[in-house]
């Protein structure tokens, strides 16, 4: 029989809707050790798989994995607690309301914190990705801020008080799903509805973009770098091309993605005017590989369309690039365990 080592650090998974990361962390160190990164068994990988045939394969994978942590001290003890975060909406018992960009459409919640405490022979936490990685900079924010992801989707968290506001329910931090554009041509979303933030301003929106402004202004095109990196083709366009363009200061790279940064600079807009947060954090595969330019293309629209009451200065200040790595899910959710667990608060809200 497996029994939980209380001196054995956490496990930590980070589920996003591309790469699994999964680590051991030191809750007295704060560092990670023997990090993993994997394809997940997605719709990334299988687009037309059913949902719970996909659903099935990540918690099959999830508990390999986790397991594999386990098998390294030849299967005698379980680790203390896994922290997972998952890029979905969670409720504070570990349900998993919806899954965009890991299992695609509609589904039934999925209990993936029962599930994998069954499975793998140690309590589960299970949160969202944005609120575990929320908690990497509560350490060093002094005031309160919202945490913006830009990658395969969108999504975000408000910090104040010591808290992410979040309801029991899962609900808040999904910017990704705000409605945009209402035309019932809008661009679909993967979650199954149209003109969401996330299908527009995503990396797989911005892709999508710059694809489609090849094709119908196909002389701006040629004369790009981006035309160059992509051999002339606009369906052999991808992230690290466009990203790779506009830090050049490639101008249609730029013009694309400035399109795509508007609705995103409007959507800021909105959570600044209505509950006065003026601090900003960008994260997200695809705002950090193309890095400082993102940061002053947002600062340029935020500018225009303006913060009321503040000037230039103010809202250039208020945006900032967070660290330039991957470990934000990882190193949040480890931080959470350790804020929370000791103090016995279990479950936290996703």
């Amino acid at each position: 029989m497996n029994v939980i080592d209380t001196e054995a650090p956490f496990v930590v998974v980070d589920v996003g809707g591309t790469t699994l990361r999964i680590a051991d962390y030191d809750p007295m160190t704060g560092a990670l050790s023997g990090t993993r990164r994997t394809p997940v068994d997605g719709m990334a990988r299988d687009p037309n798989a059913p949902v719970p045939v996909l659903q099935e394969r990540v918690v099959e994978q999830l508990a390999r994995e986790i397991g594999a942590r386990t098998a390294r001290d030849g299967g005698r003890c379980a680790p203390r607690t896994v922290g997972v975060a998952f890029a979905g909406p969670v409720t504070a018992d570990g349900l998993v309301l919806a899954a965009p960009t890991v299992w695609g459409g509609r589904s039934e919640p999925l209990p993936l914190g029962a599930l994998l405490t069954a499975r793998v022979g140690a309590p589960v936490v299970v949160v969202n990705d944005l609120t575990a990685a929320t908690w990497r900079y509560a350490a060093t924010e002094s005031r309160p801020f919202c945490l913006i992801t830009v990658s395969s989707g969108i999504g975000n968290k408000v910090f104040r008080n010591g808290e992410v506001l979040l309801d029991p329910g899962g609900h808040g931090g999904e910017l990704g799903h705000w409605t945009y554009d209402a035309s019932p041509d809008a661009l679909p979303c993967d979650c199954g509805g149209r003109g969401h933030l996330g299908a527009i301003a995503s990396g797989r929106g911005v892709l999508a973009a710059a694809r489609r402004a090849a094709v119908t202004d196909r002389g701006a095109f040629a004369a790009s770098r981006l035309s160059a990196l992509a051999h002339g083709r606009p369906e052999a366009i991808d992230n690290r091309a466009i990203a790779s363009a506009v830090r050049a200061g490639d101008a249609f790279a730029t013009a694309v993605l400035r399109t795509t940064v508007t609705p995103l600079a409007q959507a800021i807009g909105s959570v600044f005017t209505s509950i006065g947060i003026c601090r900003y954090l960008l994260m997200g595969g695809f705002a950090l590989a193309v890095g400082e330019p993102y940061r002053r293309l947002l600062v340029a629209e935020l500018t225009r369309l303006g913060c009321f009451g503040l000037d230039a200065d103010a809202i250039d200040a208020m945006v900032a690039l967070g660290a330039a790595d991957d470990d934000h899910g990882l190193l949040g959710v480890g931080r959470l365990l350790g804020a929370r667990l000791p103090a016995g608060a279990g479950q936290v809200v996703g």
